[in-house]
């Protein structure tokens, strides 16, 4: 909540958007569920619902207390209904960085066309992100607040600890190797490094069109006068 609150606080125009990713689901804690998306960015001729007329009780910038109370009980939320069975440790990552893409491809149609959005997911590198293993824990917030909350333009001037290298090769499924090239399932997206005529994840049976055979053409016999 430190993190968030600085990014809206240095900037009106600052938009914020938490995703949580559970064992379970990947649910959005900010915007919450019962808010439409722009009633949380600072629009003055459109105040959140969960805003208090009079304003915050203590003193809080309003949007910084409606942002943190919404999180606040959307994770109370999502940890009083979750059902977790045995051990499961396993975040939904992968749909979380999802839901965030499709986030921010939406938000971008939705800006005047004289406005330029600079999103970012913080630890994901082709949104512009960095990734950085904390080296300790309890200077955590430090890290958030010095590495991770400056933009893009700012980062530029600071000194940054250097960037981890990302190969964006894909990796099959049958040897696990990286490749540049292979053939892609089309049902479940499975990649493969060798072609197979059925999936071995999803068990999809491909039918193989084979080229039309074309026949051969008589050759005319050139007769000598």
């Amino acid at each position: 909540m430190v993190l968030g609150n600085s990014h809206l606080f240095m900037n009106r125009s600052n938009k914020l958007a938490v995703i949580a990713s559970h064992i379970q689901e990947s649910r959005f804690l900010y915007p919450g569920k019962n808010g439409r998306v722009g009633d949380f960015f600072g629009d003055p001729g459109n105040p959140p619902s969960e805003f208090n007329p009079s304003g915050s009780k203590d003193g809080k910038y309003e949007l910084l207390t409606a942002a943190n109370e919404v999180i606040a009980e959307e994770i109370k939320d999502l940890m009083t209904k979750s059902d977790i069975k045995g051990q499961q440790t396993e975040a939904l990552l992968a749909g979380s960085l999802a839901k965030a893409l499709c986030y921010i491809h939406r938000m971008n149609k939705e800006v005047k066309d004289n406005q330029e959005m600079k999103s970012r997911i913080l630890a994901c590198d082709i949104t512009g992100g960095l990734y950085l293993k904390v080296p300790q824990m309890p200077s955590l917030l430090q890290y958030l607040l010095w590495v991770f909350l400056p933009d893009q333009d700012q980062r530029s001037q600071l000194i940054l600890p250097p960037p981890i290298h990302v190969d964006y090769r894909a990796a099959c499924f049958c040897h696990r190797n990286l490749i540049e090239i292979g053939y892609v399932c089309s049902v479940c997206l499975s990649i493969f490094c060798n072609f197979s005529p059925i999936c071995t994840t999803c068990e999809t049976a491909f039918k193989i069109s084979l080229p039309p055979v074309l026949k051969a053409k008589k050759k005319k016999l050139k007769v000598s006068a």
